[in-house]
């Protein structure tokens, strides 16, 4: 899943202090892992020229880490590189014509999740001798979840992302409510938001968007749950199971509990960001950068201490599981100077510029040592306590259409919402829909 860069900000500590989680001075490193270095006889890739394709917009922060990642990589090697910045919306359309032989990258920034379906159309190239050895080695396997397929690694997780309950602190402590530890301490917070806001105030804003499964899929992967597993060459539908079914059940529940209005069951992220820039959300799940827009909607009325974040709790306590989103870097699979790519990934993605592409980026590191750091740190201890257990989606190429396109689970919660189906009626019929799609040629 693609991963927007986290705005800069700053809250006060009992909120959330949002800003670079920096790792050193911020200059650009020294040295690195790189197998390209220069040898007495010559830069190895002199009079060579790489197309490197950067997701999103040409920011200041972005764009100076990639100018002096670039600056590293052609002193050391005597190659060029060539950036090319495609806008999120020109992404599909840009990387849909490379793929059926127009001009392509050499190496691309890629979300984590869009793996799966280029490898499907062979436009990525195997890169399982980077995260083999050197700095990548220490990269978690749970990080990899996507990226790894059929037993060979297609990209290298860069940066990542999770998410965490943003909630109104100022009407935390004016209703002295307590930050919740439990999902039934989070409930019950909910309701005393309704009860003092009143009835058209979402305590926790139910997400039925193409989103969705975000919530949907944490709440079931901490019961024990799974969406799909693959067994030999199919995946077999885990969707009827005990601990699906249950973090299904406290998915519905927002609703049919009251939490959040019926009227409002195809909502996203952004429409949830807006309701609450509003005053007419306590709580819903989401990351760091909507802080910046919700300043903007709220012509700056919710900003600094009113706002804070809190990991997503489980029953029992702790930390949900969450969706492991991200940004990696790959090889394109029709590149011509693949040795001189692989190199170059090699170098972006080591622990040096690895750590600072995501720390510049406001994004959360791969590396365990640098994300275990961010525990002392109150803007991102949320989201790295969520990211270190994170869970991917299976990976598999038709599961867009499955989320998006078709809405499997989404619909399944409308019927069961709406009184259609029971939830027992409504997985199954997903169950059925979700290994269809999965294991279709």
């Amino acid at each position: 899943m693609r991963i927007a860069k986290i705005t800069a900000a700053t809250v006060t500590t009992a909120a959330l202090a949002v800003g670079l989680a920096a790792c050193g001075s911020g200059e650009a490193p020294s040295s690195s892992p790189s197998a390209a270095a220069s040898s007495a006889g010559g830069p190895k890739y002199a009079g060579k020229t790489l197309t490197f394709w950067r997701l999103g917009d040409s920011n200041p922060d972005a764009k100076a880490y990639t100018d002096e990642l670039v600056a590293e990589f052609e002193k050391q090697t005597g190659a060029k590189v060539k950036v090319e910045w495609i806008p999120w919306p020109q992404v599909n359309d840009k990387f849909t014509a490379a793929a059926a032989g127009g001009a392509g990258p050499d190496v691309t920034e890629i979300g984590n999740d869009q793996v799966p379906l280029w490898q499907s159309q062979e436009a990525l190239e195997p890169i399982t001798d980077i995260v083999a050895g050197g700095d990548q080695a220490q990269i978690p396997k749970n990080l990899m979840g996507l990226e790894t397929i059929d037993g060979e690694t297609y990209a290298v997780p860069w940066g990542g992302g999770s998410r965490a309950v943003l909630y109104r602190a100022d009407w935390f402590k004016e209703l002295k409510i307590e930050v919740p530890k439990t999902w039934d301490e989070l409930v019950a917070a909910a309701k005393k938001i309704q009860k003092a806001k009143g009835s058209d105030v979402d305590g926790f804003a139910f997400n039925g968007g193409s989103d969705a499964n975000h919530l949907l899929g944490a709440l079931a992967w901490t019961a024990g749950g799974e969406y799909a597993v693959k067994e030999g060459d199919k995946w077999v539908g885990k969707l009827t199971e005990p601990g699906f079914k249950e973090g299904f059940a406290q998915y519905t529940g927002l609703v049919t509990d009251g939490l959040s209005s019926k009227a409002r069951l195809n909502q996203n992220t952004t429409e949830i960001r807006t309701r609450f820039s509003n005053n007419k959300v306590g709580m819903y799940l989401t990351a760091s950068w909507d802080l910046a827009t919700i300043e903007e909607e709220s012509k700056g009325k919710i900003k600094g201490d009113k706002i804070a974040f809190f990991p997503l709790p489980s029953k029992a306590g702790g930390e949900a599981q969450s969706f492991l989103g991200g940004n990696d870097i790959a090889v394109w699979g029709t590149s011509e100077q693949k040795e001189a790519a692989k190199d170059f990934v090699k170098l972006a993605s080591g622990k040096q510029w690895g750590v600072k592409y995501a720390t510049d980026g406001g994004l959360l590191p791969v590396y365990p040592d640098a994300l275990a750091a961010l525990a002392d740190d109150p803007a991102q201890a949320p989201f790295a306590a969520a990211f270190a257990k994170a869970k991917a989606f299976p990976a598999d190429p038709q599961w867009t259409e499955a989320n998006e396109t078709k809405a499997v689970l989404q619909n399944a919660a409308r019927q069961v919402i709406e009184g259609k189906a029971t939830a027992d009626e409504a997985l199954a019929a997903a169950n059925k829909e979700l290994e269809d799609i999965l294991n279709a040629s």
